[in-house]
This record gives structure tokens, sequence and C-alpha cells, in this order.
């Protein structure tokens, strides 16, 4: 009786310590760190990219459904179904947990209603993903800093969040695994700031954990949303966007959280390829050597 005892007391112990450990867990302690005045995100697309993240030795990373759209040779349009996004998921989560970084999931507009909003959130957090990015666009849904989109009425955007929202607290009612909710608005380009700012509020009066104003056009505007949306906030610095593009410092003076990168990587890839290939055409013998010396002699190490 008292070995079993032992044992489930022991059961119960590991249980709980892995709970402190979870991917979700350890995005609060970084949140709630009072040593880190901003996280800096580079975001990836697949297994490789998230391991370069880690290995560089960055917090946490953010799955892009920019960059899994274009991994698979699609724009970012809505192209790309929730079990291709979950797949990938899957395969980030996998390739990160030997460094134990953390990482958010695009959700993009959750996949349909507040049912498959609540079925996007229970699977994501199946993965192990830390979050989950869901938005207040019309689906199909594009890049945030595009020209032409759009954004759902008020009543569909506070439901998606709740939705979110719900399917959250239920994991963690159940004991399951646990998610954070990043809840994003678009309305800065079509309804303008005054109203991205009130769904930001909204956001957090549901019961976002973290939020994300897209788009905002000038410092000033970035320090209002800080100043006037309460919790943990997201700045975005795409490159060639629409927001300024300030250093990490900056963006911790103005009271945001986490600076992601969406595209720097992606960016930075196609470039090289597409050099390598200029060279190829030219040399292909000599590129070859060099390439295969280069990967014999630096090669991918494993953690």
């Amino acid at each position: 009786m008292r070995a079993a005892m032992r044992a489930a007391a022991l059961l119960l112990a590991g249980l709980a310590a892995a709970a402190a450990l979870s991917p979700a867990n350890r995005l609060r302690g970084l949140l709630s760190d009072p040593n880190r005045k901003i996280l800096s995100m580079p975001c990836c697309y697949d297994g490789l990219t998230a391991k370069l993240v880690a290995r560089a030795g960055f917090p946490l990373t953010f799955m892009t459904g920019f960059g899994v759209s274009a991994a698979r040779g699609f724009p970012d349009t809505g192209l790309v179904s929730y079990a291709e996004m979950e797949a990938s998921a899957r395969d980030i989560t996998a390739a990160l947990r030997p460094y134990g970084i953390p990482c958010i999931g695009d959700g993009d507009t959750g996949y349909g209603n507040a049912i498959n909003v609540k079925r996007t959130v229970q699977g994501y957090a199946a993965t192990g993903l830390a979050a989950i990015m869901i938005e207040d666009q019309v689906a199909p849904k594009r890049c945030g800093h595009t020209k032409g989109k759009s954004v759902t009425n008020r009543e569909e955007a506070f439901s998606r969040v709740q939705a979110a929202c719900d399917a959250r607290d239920e994991l963690v009612a159940q004991g399951a695994n646990d998610i954070l909710i990043l809840a994003r608005t678009d309305a800065r380009g079509p309804l303008g700031l005054d109203e991205a700012i009130e769904r930001c509020q909204k956001f957090r009066e549901i019961g976002a954990d973290i939020t994300f104003l897209e788009a905002p056009q000038t410092v000033e505007e970035m320090r209002r949303y800080c100043t006037e949306v309460t919790g943990p906030k997201l700045a975005n610095m795409l490159e060639q966007g629409k927001t300024p593009i300030l250093s990490p410092a900056e963006l911790a003076d103005v009271g945001f959280s986490i600076a992601a990168y969406p595209l720097t990587l992606l960016s930075a890839a196609i470039k090289a390829q597409e050099n390598a290939l200029a060279l190829l055409k030219v040399c292909v013998r000599v590129w070859v050597w060099v390439w295969v010396w280069e990967w014999v002699r630096i090669g991918l190490p494993e953690p």
C-alpha cells in the first residue's frame, strides 16, 4: 500500500514538473522575466529554420504562415490548410524539443467558425506550441502589410478570440496541454487606429494573453497602442513593411514585449539560393566542390 502511494506521489510530482516546464509556461516565464526588456523572435517555417533560431541562442520563435505557405510554393493568401499548418507545427516543435525554446504558431483566422477555432487551438496545443495567434481578417486572409485586406465586424472578431480563450481554459481544466492566446487585429488599415486599439482592449477583456496590432504606421501610433492596451504586446518588424523598423531597445522603450522578424530568414534563404544557382550556371564543378567541402567542414551538428 505504501509503495503504491509512493508511486502515485512520484507520478503526480512528475506531472507537476512537466507542467511547470511546458512550452506555455516557458513562454509565460519569458514574458514575466524582469531581466528581459524585450524578446527578439525570428520566425521559422520548418524544422531546419527552427533549429537555426534555437542554435543562434534566441529565446523563442514563431511558426509563420507566410513562410509555411512559401515553402509549399504558395503566396500568403489562405491557400494552406489547417492540416498542413498542424503538420508543420509538429515538425517544428519536434526540432525544438532538445533546445527547450517555445514556439508561437500562426493560427490565421482559426480556419472557420467558433467551433473550428476551438479545434485549431486544441490541435496546436497538442503539437506542443506555446501559443497560437488568432486574427480578425476576413477569410481567406492575406499578409497584413498588403493592400486590399479587410477585417470582420466586431462581433465575429470577438467571438473568435472568445472561442480561443474558451478552448485554452478547457484544456487547462482537463489537465491537458496548455497554450497561450495571441489575439491579432488588422483593423488599422481598413478601419483606422482607434478601432484597432479598441479591438485590442476588448481582446484583453475577453482573456487574450498577448495582443498584436498589425501595421501601425508611425512610432507615435506604436506608442499609443502600447500606452492604451494592457499586457504583453508584439511588434512586427517586417522589412519594407508599413511599420517603422526600430531596434529591440527602442521597441522596449515604446512598450513592446516581443519583436517578431517574420521574413528575415526566408528572404535571406531565397537570396542565398538564387546566388548559388547563378554561380552554378557559370562554374558548376568548382562550386559543387566548394559546397561539399564546406558541408563536410562545418556540417549541421545535432544538439
